[in-house]
């Protein structure tokens, strides 16, 4: 028997914890093992639990998500623990920065409950970017808009376009449909190859691109200009 996602919920609103609480813990699949009021408590909940998704508010006292997130990532004992942020907002500069700083993508507040489990249970295969389609939007939108401190000029763009140098052609056409919002399955058909071979692909160019996730893969594509953001 598969054992459940084990989910650490981490907001400052008491009243919001326990309704995700009763939320999660009605799934078979899953179960809450712990709750935090702000970030650096996370962290330490996230090496004791052994959690396997933490839903991390963005905005909270203290320590707050974005913080959080970073030192999430940055500890190779929590190298597989996703994380995905909650916001009241649709594009939000901390939203890409948490995308930057290693979340595995985000979420609204404002979704409906299967839409927050299903983010809970696509975060914890690691299969896939959550809701592709909008965090690519966001991430276009914030970086046409000169968000980020020059990400694409300068020294962060010479980077991230060195480091893409070490793919192959075939896996640089995957990142660029991987950044489209485009889902193994589609990539696939448009390059009349495999699911699984894209998926050996993608996981090539994480490895290469030392990206934890698809996420991680969308931002360095726009960041190394392989693709342009583009406002509509």
């Amino acid at each position: 028997m598969t054992p459940p996602i084990r989910v650490l919920l981490v907001d400052d609103q008491a009243l919001l914890r326990s309704a995700f609480r009763v939320l999660v813990d009605s799934e078979a699949d899953m179960e809450v093992v712990g709750e935090a009021a702000d970030g650096a408590q996370a962290v330490e909940l996230a090496r004791s639990t052994r959690a396997d998704v933490v839903l991390m508010d963005i905005r909270m006292p203290g320590t707050d998500g974005l913080a959080a997130t970073r030192m999430i990532s940055a500890d190779p004992e929590l190298a597989g623990v996703r994380v995905v942020m909650l916001t009241t907002f649709e594009v939000d500069e901390y939203v890409v920065q948490s995308l930057r700083a290693g979340a595995s993508g985000f979420l609204g507040k404002g979704a409906e409950p299967d839409e927050l489990l299903a983010a809970i249970r696509i975060a914890a295969a690691g299969e896939a970017l959550l809701s592709p389609a909008a965090t690519k939007g966001l991430i276009a939108t914030f970086l046409a808009q000169g968000g980020g401190s020059g990400a694409r000029e300068g020294t962060g763009a010479a980077e991230q376009s060195g480091r893409l140098a070490a793919l192959t052609g075939r896996e640089r056409e995957v990142l660029v449909l991987v950044a489209g919002g485009y889902s193994n399955d589609e990539i696939a058909e448009r390059l009349a190859v495999s699911p699984l071979t894209v998926k050996t692909h993608v996981n090539r160019a994480m490895a290469k691109l030392g990206a934890r996730d698809r996420a991680q893969l969308v931002v360095i594509a726009y960041e190394s200009g392989l693709v342009r953001a583009r406002v509509e």
